[in-house]
């Protein structure tokens, strides 16, 4: 089974989806948003390296000379296929099962941009003397600021359509391709170790 790139891949894609669960109903509380942005952010991706380097260092365990091409490939599949299961599953679950996620988290999202807002603003005004040009210039994006959150709100936009989970999943496919390459130029063999002097 280790040696399964789409097994490995569905154990990735179970442990992703078991940590979503958990937060989904321990941790659905204020911060909710903030949450899932970690988890998608940190957690994730930490699933994702380390379901890529037990395929990739299992493989080269059976297989004793590697090539680039080949631990390059033990390394982006399950990613990939654990990746598109994942996002697949929480756009189904967020938009069609359990729509009150949905409403929470764009509820959420708005409020945080707001509280960010509102805290740099703050900060700002602390250092910057009343009346500069910098000053004005501060104030001047932070109304442009309110007035795009005032149109997001009225708008209501949608932070979890299908063209979000797009832009996750492509930001995603950069960083499989990035540590992909890592892993398949780390684990391919060497030159001096096919043919020792």
């Amino acid at each position: 089974m280790a040696r399964n790139v789409y097994a490995i891949g569905f154990l990735i894609f179970i442990a992703v989806m078991i940590a979503f669960f958990i937060t989904n109903i321990f941790f659905r509380d204020l911060h909710y948003y903030r949450t899932i942005i970690m988890l998608s952010s940190f957690l994730a991706p930490l699933f994702y390296a380390v379901g890529a380097f037990i395929s990739v260092s299992s493989y080269s365990r059976f297989k004793k000379i590697l090539n680039f091409k080949e631990a390059f490939g033990r390394a982006f599949l399950p990613m990939f296929f654990a990746g598109f299961l994942s996002i697949v599953s929480i756009f189904i679950y967020i938009n069609y099962v359990d729509k009150d996620t949905k409403d929470l988290l764009n509820y959420q999202y708005i409020e945080s941009y707001k509280t960010s807002l509102e805290d740099e603003y703050g900060k700002t005004k602390k250092v910057l003397k009343p009346g500069s040009e910098e000053m004005q210039e501060v104030e001047k994006k932070y109304a442009e600021a309110k007035i795009r959150i005032a149109e997001k709100e009225k708008r209501k936009e949608d932070m979890f359509s299908a063209k979000y989970f797009l832009y996750i999943f492509a930001g995603y496919c950069a960083y499989f391709l990035i540590l992909s390459i890592f892993f398949g130029s780390f684990f391919r063999t060497k030159n001096s170790e096919l043919y020792p002097s």
